[in-house]
């Protein structure tokens, strides 16, 4: 099961420190010291290069590798000790009482944090009087994210209720995650009960959220490649052509498509390609006037069809056969 991003975060601290004592150091030797695969080892330093002792950007962790072994430039560079300015101080101070107030937080990493945030307080002097008067507040999507990440550490099933844009509707499930990434969006990969499949469900769509008693079992399963994105048509899907007026443009920032040509009124022409064109027809609904499906041509009847049962049932004329 993948690590969940508390895990990951205390891995890469305990990194730094290996990396430290072992200039030089082999990747397939270290990935197999954290119990964790060369690609994972690999995203870890990727990210690295990111981190340093200034909010500022300010002596960041030169490390690099060739595939085969790791090197850390500027070991010494980083290894006076911490001083920060006191915007900074401050910044730190209000995030970590922010992270604090996280639910799903386990109480052990609650208890660290605050112990860490009253040592910087005393450190911080002044600083410190400043960040009390600053707050933060997680949005829901905050909140979602702690109780899925709590759930893969405890290895414990959530219920989700669900918004499906596809499908415009919401549902109530219950899932055994997997994993929680970002592609844009943050995500969590789960095995779902009702489908009995694997599923991707992003955080900001999720209603509502609650851990249950019963033990995660998802089956054993490869995780997705997503260096290519979240969703990754074949070549060999069906291809779909939708012209969408400027209200409609949205649509190219949503599907994955091959193209999209721009049309006289400010619309699109977008062909793509999916593995179940039928799951396009609640997209022509919803857009109604904005858009409309030109191929093939069953689809295209199809989406107009179902325009046509749908006004039908609010007692409107159903002269629709120029649109889907």
């Amino acid at each position: 099961m993948a690590a969940n991003a508390i895990d990951q975060t205390r891995r890469m601290l305990s990194l730094v420190t290996y990396l430290r004592e072992r200039p030089g150091a082999h990747v397939a030797d270290v990935a197999r010291a954290f119990g964790i695969t060369e690609d994972e080892l690999i995203s870890d330093l990727d990210v690295l290069p990111m981190c340093g002792t200034s909010f500022r950007g300010g002596d960041l962790l030169d490390i690099d590798t060739d595939g085969d072994r790791i090197w850390w430039h500027n070991p010494d560079d980083v290894a006076a000790p911490l001083r920060l300015a006191a915007d900074e101080a401050t910044a730190l101070l209000v995030a970590a009482r922010a992270v604090s107030t996280l639910p799903g937080l386990r109480e052990g990493d609650r208890q660290a944090l605050l112990r860490a945030t009253a040592k910087l307080e005393a450190a911080a002097g002044e600083a410190a009087g400043a960040s009390s008067r600053l707050s933060v507040t997680f949005e829901s999507e905050g909140g979602v994210f702690a109780e899925v990440d709590r759930a893969i550490s405890e290895r414990r099933r959530l219920w989700v209720k669900y918004y499906s844009p596809a499908r415009d509707e919401l549902t109530e499930r219950e899932v055994d995650p997997i994993r929680l990434f970002a592609v844009g969006h943050t995500y969590m990969e789960a095995w779902c009960r009702l489908s009995e499949a694997r599923r991707t469900f992003r955080l900001d769509r999720v209603a509502e959220i609650r851990l249950l008693d019963e033990a995660s079992a998802p089956p054993e399963l490869e995780l997705r490649d997503l260096s290519e994105g979240l969703v990754q048509p074949s070549a060999e899907d069906p291809e779909v052509v939708v012209e969408v007026g400027p209200g409609g443009r949205w649509v190219a920032e949503y599907y994955p498509h091959d193209s999209a040509e721009e049309l006289p009124d400010g619309g699109l022409r977008i062909t793509l390609r999916t593995p179940d064109p039928a799951s396009l027809r609640r997209l022509a609904l919803r857009l109604g006037q904005d858009g409309r499906i030109v191929s093939p041509d069953d689809l295209a009847e199809s989406a107009r069809r179902a325009a046509r049962e749908a006004l039908a049932g609010y007692g409107e004329p159903p002269a629709l056969d120029h649109q889907s």
